[in-house]
């Protein structure tokens, strides 16, 4: 007979504008079911003279004056995947409290339910149930099955780790010289120390450092910028293995979707505090330094494997190009109908063309079978614009995943 799980717990954590919204709040999590319910004014430490925090500054002064709920909800008899599909719907029905109440949701937590109530900070605690917990449906909710993929990409493997490293190096050399002339993102390239390092032992750890790089944890700063002429011309080179320059490529894509990204996981906040979103310089001028090399990209269109051409398009799209001719070639893409890249080339034309209407239909039918889709979605501060190019990225890289990895092995 199966062990029965351990129960699991999650943290849910909410900002609200004042003690009243908070108080409120905290009431309706509690008519949940959720277990401990506090509320705290926001940086609560900050004013606890035994705190590591007393007396420091804010690390997020714009909510000077806000208010924090903390509550802990409890599920148990099911493994944790399981409740995925189920802690999905939690997730937007807290985010809807949130709303309701002219706040936000700002994070959470997860684990074992015992080792999160034995943390669990009481201070500020309003409601208290012992041995509450939130009771999911029968059956529990199943993700949707997704729509079959569309026939394999021709990709190209990504190549031996060390001859990528020396082509890498090689173009380095030969645009910047030395490690002084180099950007940032680039120099450490052309370090000795780098020369005479442990070698790679796979091309796709050498490649992760570049990206990191390049925009460390995938925030795009003036280093970003500096080094998009660099990760062009790796695309462009011969020397570099197609299924390398294929991932070049998709790393462009999530610079592009950086700014698109933000506004999408900020978007309840910001409509909270009754700001207006603007996304940052280097965000935005990273993405007008890809769009300047679009012309460039493209002029090899002839010579590329199709992933390529296909990544390209979405890096069109995401760079607010509106291209005819991008958008013709999206035909001859093979995008069987019913399949899961039907709908991703339904939302890469619709961006080409500025359809706000495709747009949307596109979103639909993806939030159909994807649900991180769906979750995002579910808030109506979100601009679907800016959540259709925030997606794009993961959708490219996950089709034309599996052609490179499977040309790799072979």
């Amino acid at each position: 007979m199966a062990a029965i799980p351990p129960a699991w717990g999650v943290q849910y954590t909410l900002s609200l504008p004042d003690e009243d919204a908070a108080r409120a709040a905290a009431a309706e999590l509690a008519g949940m079911g959720h277990r401990l319910t506090a509320v705290r004014v926001h940086d609560h430490f900050r004013f606890v003279p035994s705190s590591f925090w007393y007396g420091k500054p804010s690390m997020d002064p714009e909510l000077e004056g806000w208010w924090q709920v903390s509550s802990l909800a409890v599920y148990s008899g099911h493994e944790r995947m399981v409740l995925e599909p189920f802690l999905r719907s939690e997730r937007i029905r807290v985010a809807q409290v949130a709303r309701a109440h002219g706040g936000f949701q700002q994070g959470g937590s997860e684990g074992h339910a015992a080792t999160l109530e034995g943390v669990f900070t009481r201070d500020g605690l309003v409601h208290e149930q012992a041995g509450a917990e939130v009771t999911p449906p029968v059956p529990l909710p199943e993700d949707p099955a997704s729509p079959p993929a569309g026939p394999p990409w021709k990709c190209g493997g990504v190549g031996a780790p060390a001859t990528v490293v020396q082509a890498v190096v090689a173009v380095a050399e030969r645009m910047y010289g030395s490690a002084e002339d180099a950007p940032d993102a680039v120099s450490w390239l052309l370090d000795e120390e780098f020369a005479f390092g442990e070698p790679y032992g796979t091309t796709g750890e050498f490649l992760g450092d570049l990206a990191d790089a390049v925009a460390h944890q995938g925030t795009c700063t003036d280093t970003t910028v500096e080094a998009v002429p660099f990760l062009t011309e790796l695309i462009c080179d011969n020397d570099i293995a197609p299924g390398s320059q294929l991932v070049l490529l998709c790393d462009l894509l999530r610079f592009a979707a950086s700014g698109p990204a933000a506004a999408v996981s900020l978007a309840d906040r910001i409509t909270a505090l009754g700001g207006i979103w603007e996304e940052s310089a280097a965000e935005y001028l990273t993405r007008r330094a890809i769009g300047r090399e679009l012309p460039r990209l493209w002029s090899r269109r002839g010579d590329e494997r199709d992933a390529v051409q296909f990544a390209l398009a979405a890096l069109t799209a995401l760079c607010g190009v509106h291209d005819q001719c991008v958008l013709s070639d999206l035909a001859a893409f093979p995008a069987p109908a019913g399949s899961s890249r039907a709908d991703i080339v339904a939302l890469v034309a619709a961006l080409l063309s500025g359809d706000r209407e495709g747009s949307v239909a596109a979103l639909d039918r993806l939030a159909s079978w994807r649900p991180s889709v769906a979750e995002k979605a579910a808030s109506p501060n979100v601009d679907l614009q800016n959540l259709g190019m925030s997606i794009l990225p993961d959708l490219v890289l996950e089709d034309v995943g599996p052609g490179i990895r499977e040309e790799h092995n072979r």
